[in-house]
């Protein structure tokens, strides 16, 4: 019997614990293989004070925040691309030449052949990843993003010429618009910009929200938040280890479904109809 695969696109470690956290082990539960790319190593990411040196490099921390996740996230398995993290647009360390972002803009066609070849080897029917932003304009995201997209068309385009395997349907992650709205509102609450959100001021919240897209999927979580904040807690390093009773209870209320942009097949209309993912895939030896 050919089992159920799904592929989860992302660039950082953290990504697939903060948002798919407990969409992930509701698959599982429902016998779905589920594979993870890692694209970049967090080489760059933020590390508070009391976190430092304990890891030769804060990518050794991220890396092994990412395999505390993993012990509840369950992956099938996880492809590491190993490429550098990029920071932020505009910052000295997005123009390192083994960065994702450098390498997506300069030698595309290699990075999506690296996505190709991950999902030729776990033959995803349905493939994750961000939106066509990045969530909130990350360039890491966005390069992967690109990459996934690209490979998923190419794989199809094969599959056409010479029956080969093919990826049947690719999803963007939803970045919920609630949320965004909520952190806006608590901003200008405080007097804070929102064009200028995170510990650089390099988010633009309002941007994020203009770049949500429709969702056409709401796939429901709520029996699995408990998973998502185990998993999420993991990623200290990166804020996740400051889960308060508000931040909890308020997941509780607003976060009982995550919602997917259908990307392909390409959707009749904007609303949300589906709650499977694999409602129409075809079970086959070729995706």
């Amino acid at each position: 019997m050919v089992s159920r695969r799904l592929l989860i696109s992302y660039a950082h470690p953290d990504d697939e614990s903060f948002g798919l956290g407990a969409a992930i082990p509701k698959w599982i539960d429902d016998g779905v293989e589920v594979f993870l790319i890692c694209a970049t190593n967090g080489d760059v990411g933020h590390v508070p004070e009391a976190l430092r040196g304990r890891f030769a490099s804060v990518a050794e921390l991220r890396l092994s925040e990412l395999a505390c996740a993993r012990q509840y996230l369950k992956f099938k398995d996880v492809f590491m691309l190993g490429y550098r993290d990029s920071g932020m647009t505009g910052s000295e360390t997005a123009s390192h030449p083994d960065c994702l972002a450098f390498r997506w803009r300069h030698h595309p066609a290699q990075v999506t052949e690296r996505v190709a070849e991950v999902m030729r080897q776990a033959q995803p029917q349905v493939v994750i990843t961000f939106n066509r932003y990045g969530g909130y304009g990350h360039p890491d995201h966005i390069a992967i993003q690109r990459a996934t997209s690209r490979a998923f068309e190419r794989l199809r385009a094969e599959a056409a010429r010479d029956d080969a395997y093919a990826p049947q349907r690719l999803y963007y992650a939803a970045y919920p618009r609630i949320s965004l709205r909520m952190r806006i509102w608590r901003a200008r609450l405080k007097g804070q910009d929102p064009r200028r959100m995170g510990i650089n001021q390099d988010v633009d919240t309002l941007k994020s929200l203009s770049h949500i897209e429709p969702v056409h999927a709401r796939v429901p979580i709520a029996p699995y938040l408990d998973i998502w904040e185990k998993a999420s807690r993991c990623h200290a390093s990166q804020g996740g280890g400051r889960i308060t009773r508000t931040s909890r209870l308020l997941r509780r209320l607003l976060y009982r479904k995550q919602g997917f942009t259908r990307v392909y097949p390409p959707p009749n209309h904007d609303k949300a109809d589906e709650d499977d993912l694999f409602a129409s895939v075809v079970l086959n030896e070729r995706g």
